[in-house]
């Protein structure tokens, strides 16, 4: 008889969770280009938590004026002037491909377009091997032009799925605001870890959310705009475009911006710009590098916890699966990765520590008080 009652509440539990799983992935299937909108959406309703506490008390506790409230708040002060940076340096980057390109059928025509100072060692010999080096030189500058070509015709036709993604994710944030209990949270909820390990892998992801837009974004914005200043002041084309690209640069731990300006300093230098050359290195490793060294500490800390390795291949491998969003994804994804198996560990530890229970004594088994036998 219990066999006959147990077998039908199997069977409906394994269909129940086969077309559980079967719907699932129809959903995630349906949503699949929105699921990092809505990563992004989770993510960043959590770290704004704590501001949408104080609006929703300034407006009296209705929570849905104080989520879009929030938004409009996130959108002007940080959005807003991303998208007019990102704006400027693509249009100086389409000024710099038309400028390689002159300076391509500059060289197939007349390789002494290049003038090296009298101070550069070997400059005779060099210069016997002008045609070669103006050769090589220019098919870099071909492939540069064709690679900021490529980037940018990508960037122009990925503008239409941005701007859907960035409506589904502030959409979504709306919701997610005012929720008493977070997004993430709730996610976590549904993992079968312990109450403890939920909150911790939940702290993880708002931390190293927070370091990365606080030591990746703001910082290298920082860094960016110096360099940026620095590349207009000594004359280099396109200064907001290379802004940008030491922005991104500066992710990159132990090197940062001085993979940019240091061919810009010696660029300078070769054409003859001495003073310059020496004042943008001088700016730049003092101003520049000392930006990172000042701006870290005081905004990071040790909140994110990673290594600077772990943060170089999280980046890097979160921009080569999620593109621009990598930056953020990334790193949490990085730091998910650690904390769960930092969980896994110590739950295994305490398991292997625990004394096996020993097996009760014949003698200590009490017969039950009927004197039934039990079954």
């Amino acid at each position: 008889m219990p066999d006959v009652v147990t077998s039908p509440s199997r069977v409906t539990l394994f269909a129940t969770g086969l077309a559980t799983l079967a719907i699932s992935a129809l959903f995630f299937g349906m949503i699949r280009d929105f699921l990092v909108a809505l990563l992004l959406a989770a993510i960043f309703s959590a770290m704004a938590a704590p501001l949408q506490a104080k609006v929703s008390a300034a407006v009296g506790g209705r929570n849905g004026i104080a989520a879009v409230i929030t938004l409009i708040i996130l959108l002007i002060g940080v959005l807003a002037p991303t998208l007019v940076i990102v704006f400027i340096a693509a249009t100086q980057a389409s000024d710099l491909v038309e400028g390689l390109s002159g300076f391509v059928q500059q060289l197939d025509t007349d390789w002494t377009a290049i003038q090296l100072p009298d101070w550069v060692p070997f400059r005779d010999k060099l210069e016997a091997l002008g045609p070669q080096i103006a050769a090589k030189a220019g098919e870099i500058a071909g492939r540069l032009a064709s690679l900021f070509l490529s980037i940018v015709s990508a960037a122009t036709r990925g503008t239409a799925h941005f701007f859907l993604n960035l409506f589904v994710m502030a959409y979504a944030m709306v919701f997610f605001l005012q929720e008493k209990t977070t997004v993430l949270a709730q996610l976590a909820h549904f993992s079968g870890l312990t109450i403890d390990a939920q909150q911790q892998l939940v702290e993880r992801v708002v931390s190293v959310s927070r370091a990365t837009i606080k030591g990746t974004l703001v910082i290298g914005v920082v860094q960016g705009a110096l360099g940026g200043i620095a590349f207009s002041l000594v004359g280099i084309q396109a200064a907001a475009f290379w802004g940008v690209v030491m922005a991104f640069a500066s992710i990159i731990p132990a090197v940062g911006p001085s993979i940019i300006w240091i061919p810009a300093v010696a660029y300078l230098a070769f054409s003859g710009e001495t003073v310059s050359a020496i004042g943008l290195a001088a700016w730049c490793a003092i101003v520049v590098g000392l930006a990172d060294n000042l701006l870290r500490p005081w905004l990071v800390g040790r909140e994110a916890q990673l290594s600077d390795l772990m943060v170089l291949i999280g980046t890097f491998g979160g921009l080569a699966m999620f593109g621009a969003t990598g930056l953020i994804i990334g790193p949490v994804i990085t730091g998910v990765f650690i904390t769960v198996w930092d969980i896994f560990q110590k739950a295994l530890a305490t398991a292997l520590a625990s004394p096996a229970r020993p097996p009760a004594e014949p003698d200590a088994i009490a017969a039950p008080p009927t004197g039934k036998q039990p079954d």
